[in-house]
C-alpha cells in the first residue's frame, strides 16, 4: 500500500508530520511491518527528531545553516536563488527516506511498546525559504 501525504510548508525549518503519518498508519490493517517514508524532492528531507523541546529543533536548524551557508560565491548552481544549492547539500547530508517498524498496528517511535515515544517525532525538514507543498510517499509493508 502506497499513499501520499501533502505537507504545506511556510519556509525553511523542521515541520512536524507525525500526526498525519500516524493517523494514516492507524487507519490501515497492518499489525506488524514497516512504514517507509520517502520525500519526492531534492531540497527537503525527512528526519526523526526530538518533538518535545522546540529548542532542540532550533539548534539543529542553526547548526545546519552554519555548516552549509547561503553564500552564492561558494556555488555554481544558483539559478533558483542563494538558498537553492545549500538546500540540495542539506538534503544530501540528511535523508530522503526513513523506515519505521510497525508493531501492534502502531509505528515504533521511541519506546516501541508505547507506540510513539514522548521524545520522537517525524519531521519534514524544509531547506528552502519559500512556502509550498511537499509530497511524502508512505509505503506500508
Amino acid at each position: 500500500m502506497i499513499e501520499q501525504v501533502d505537507v504545506k510548508v511556510n519556509g525553511q525549518g523542521l515541520h512536524d508530520i507525525t500526526k498525519p503519518v500516524t493517523d494514516l498508519v492507524a487507519g490501515k490493517d497492518v499489525a506488524e511491518g514497516l512504514c517507509t517514508l520517502f520525500i519526492q524532492h531534492t531540497s527537503a528531507s525527512l528526519v526523526i527528531q526530538e518533538n518535545y523541546e522546540p529548542s532542540a529543533r532550533y539548534d539543529l536548524e542553526q547548526w545546519l545553516n552554519k555548516l552549509v551557508p547561503e553564500d552564492p560565491s561558494l556555488y555554481t548552481h544558483t539559478t533558483e536563488g542563494p538558498d537553492d544549492m545549500p538546500a540540495h547539500i542539506k538534503s544530501a547530508l540528511t535523508s530522503t527516506s526513513i523506515g519505521i517498524p510497525v508493531i501492534g498496528g502502531k509505528m515504533a517511535l521511541g519506546t516501541w511498546h508505547l507506540a510513539l515515544g514522548t521524545w520522537q517525532g517525524i519531521f519534514l525538514w524544509e531547506h528552502r525559504h519559500h512556502p509550498g507543498t511537499r509530497k511524502v510517499l508512505v509505503h506500508l509493508s
